[in-house]
């Protein structure tokens, strides 16, 4: 196996799924789970688990250490997905929001949560088996490895479904997402595993919504606005954040701030007022304040879930809605996705 744990290898996003004669050799298609990305190392004694990013995850999740010991034939290294289900009234979803609080500072927190709000690993990806290193091999090859490996082994460790038929794929693209799934992904079959190279194809909902601005950052730089928060209103008419839109042109950063300064709210001093926005449990040192604006301007975004009543993922920029009333930014105009019991997604 190899010494380090390597870099995931990426996804490129495209808008439609594609056919499977579109590569050649064809491609094989997965449901896209939306936990954390992990990669495991078993050496058959020890566990690491490591992250996308320079986080281990290791110390958050010892059900799964546990698991992996015990339930893992030999040592390998395996490419998935780390998810928290939560079972509903009627059916079984993932929740961002149990997996997410399992990044937790304290380990008598973390014991505890291991026991209440346990998580289960999803695999997709097989790199090393024993002593043998299969990431220069074809997708194909390390698929059937993989289900090799994966074939007596119980919850809460799983394997990824998969098929080769586009339109079983665009119909998992549209039942799955009731369940909390994030998409579908394409694997060309012929291809080799590339750590940190965008050589998958990952097919997302894209949504619009129209949204009012409430506030924003400013850039990690410390010049221009880094991300526009913005909400909607409720039922009682209560205006709630629910998430943020970046991604701007160093350019545009700097025309953002002129842009939005008649917006700005301001004290009896005149200096603008600032709000304290939610910290992440990733990045708890990060600033989280906020220039806070009044609420007069609308704009529409595009967005692929909602978790609650936020959006789930980071929303992208589409353009200005001078037409729009800010109070009729509600909820009502989000589309509802109908429930599907994530029991019958993973198997």
């Amino acid at each position: 196996m190899p010494s380090e744990i390597p870099t995931p290898m990426l996804a490129k996003a495209v808008t439609t799924v594609p056919d499977s004669d579109a590569v050649a050799g064809g491609y094989t298609y997965e449901p896209k789970w939306d936990g954390f990305r992990a990669i495991v190392s078993y050496d058959g004694t020890d566990v690491v688990i490591g992250s996308r990013g320079a986080k281990p995850l290791t110390r958050y999740f010892p059900e799964l250490v546990e698991a992996f010991r015990v339930l893992l034939p030999e040592p390998c290294l395996i490419d998935g997905e780390i998810i928290v289900p939560s079972a509903g009234k009627n059916s079984a979803r993932l929740s961002w929001e149990h997996l997410s609080q399992r990044i937790h500072p304290a380990q008598s927190r973390v014991r505890l949560l291991s026991e209440t709000t346990p998580a289960s690993f999803v695999a997709f990806d097989l790199l090393a088996r024993g002593d043998q290193e299969v990431m220069n091999q074809p997708f194909a090859v390390r698929r059937e490895a993989l289900e090799s490996l994966f074939r007596d082994i119980p919850a809460p460790l799983y394997l990824t479904r998969t098929t080769e038929d586009a339109e079983h794929a665009r119909e998992w693209l549209e039942r799955f997402e009731g369940a909390g799934l994030d998409g579908v992904v394409a694997k060309a079959k012929n291809s080799p595993y590339t750590p940190g190279k965008r050589t998958m194809l990952k097919i997302k909902h894209v949504r619009t919504a129209d949204v009012v601005a409430i506030g924003y950052r400013i850039h990690k730089s410390g010049s221009g606005v880094g991300s526009i928060l913005v909400g909607l209103y409720d039922e009682k008419g209560t205006l709630r954040q629910v998430g943020g839109v970046s991604a701007f042109t160093d350019k545009r950063r700097r025309e953002l701030v002129a842009e939005l300064d008649p917006l700005v709210e301001r004290d009896a001093h005149g200096d603008a007022v600032h709000g304290s926005g939610e910290r992440s449990r990733f990045t708890s040192a990060k600033d989280v304040s906020f220039v806070s604006l009044r609420p007069e301007r609308v704009l529409e975004v595009r967005y692929d879930q909602l978790e609650g009543v936020r959006f789930r993922h980071t929303v992208q920029f589409e353009r200005w809605r001078p037409d729009r009333d800010p109070r009729s930014c509600t909820f009502d105009q989000l589309d509802v996705v109908a429930d599907y019991d994530l029991r019958d997604v993973l198997i």
